[in-house]
């Protein structure tokens, strides 16, 4: 309970300075300058040309509606992922809308759309980083994709709901705002990449020789749903009976399995290898992966 508690306060300050940057990016970036973006924050930009009320407030609410969208469509396991920030991030954006915080001294739609991308996503990339989400557009794209579209992967449905909320924004600030605004959204992806994966392949290969066996391949299938391989193994130095698993996943999922294995057993040996290229079945690994990114 000691090492959760510690690991959990640890989270939680990570992804306060995550929610920072993305209030920075809106309050003091964003909204001074006449900006949108995709997600619910693009979403959120567009009621606010229609009703009076605080950019938070708007926020707080659409999350809120997309946490009852997930909870319903997506089962309770997917609604502790996103609660967290659900109900952090709008508090932290409210914080910063009491204050006149402003990053450029003159204005300059140029410089803050990139400089919106850059603060979202560190935001964006930070939060999948300690292996957690929120209750935005990827939200959305998860319903979508189970509801409608299983047979898509979640990347291409994301960029579909990220394009669409840009392209009727182009109807309210006007086709120059919405160009912005994807410009946004291209630093914004690859910032989070940068963050999350640095200069790593999007596929690894992890090979974790343990003693807890049935814990990490239960967390492997039922919270990742991923397959995994096993495989008896000896300490040569011990000579102790060990087994090897072998599973393929993404960087930010391999991250995710890291978490969990300080908690099981935090002296398991683990290797991760970019892996180039994996097909089997006639079909590549993004074809068959259970969580794009």
């Amino acid at each position: 309970m000691k090492e959760r508690a510690k690991a959990f306060f640890i989270d939680f300050v990570i992804l306060l300075l995550a929610c920072c940057c993305s209030a920075f990016a809106v309050v003091g970036v964003m909204i001074p300058n006449g900006l949108t973006s995709g997600g619910i924050t693009g979403i959120a930009r567009i009621l606010q040309k229609f009703v009076d009320l605080d950019f938070s407030i708007l926020y707080y609410s659409l999350s809120l509606i997309v946490l009852m969208l997930v909870a319903l469509f997506l089962g309770l396991k997917e609604v502790k992922r996103v609660l967290l920030l659900s109900i952090l991030y709008p508090a932290v954006l409210f914080v910063f809308e009491q204050f006149p915080i402003q990053l450029l001294e003159t204005e300059d739609i140029l410089l803050a759309a990139i400089f919106s991308g850059i603060f979202t996503g560190s935001y964006i990339g930070l939060v999948f980083w300690r292996g957690y989400a929120s209750a935005g557009a990827e939200a959305i794209a998860k319903i979508f994709r189970k509801r409608l579209f299983p047979g898509v992967s979640l990347t291409k449905i994301l960029l579909c709901v990220d394009g669409t909320i840009i392209i009727a924004s182009a109807f309210i600030y006007g086709r120059n705002i919405a160009l912005y605004a994807l410009i946004t959204q291209l630093i914004i992806t690859k910032t989070s990449e940068l963050i999350m994966y640095g200069f790593e392949d999007k596929i690894v290969q992890l090979t974790i020789i343990t003693t807890k066996t049935d814990d990490i391949r239960d967390y492997i299938i039922h919270d990742l749903e991923r397959s995994v391989s096993i495989f008896d193994a000896r300490g040569g130095y011990t000579n102790q009976d060990l087994r090897q698993l072998v599973l393929l996943c993404s960087p930010r999922e391999s991250m995710r399995v890291k978490k969990k294995l300080a908690l099981i057993d935090p002296h398991a040996f683990v290797v991760v290898t970019k892996a180039e290229t994996v097909w089997g079945a006639g079909r590549s690994f993004h074809d068959i992966r259970k969580d794009d990114e």
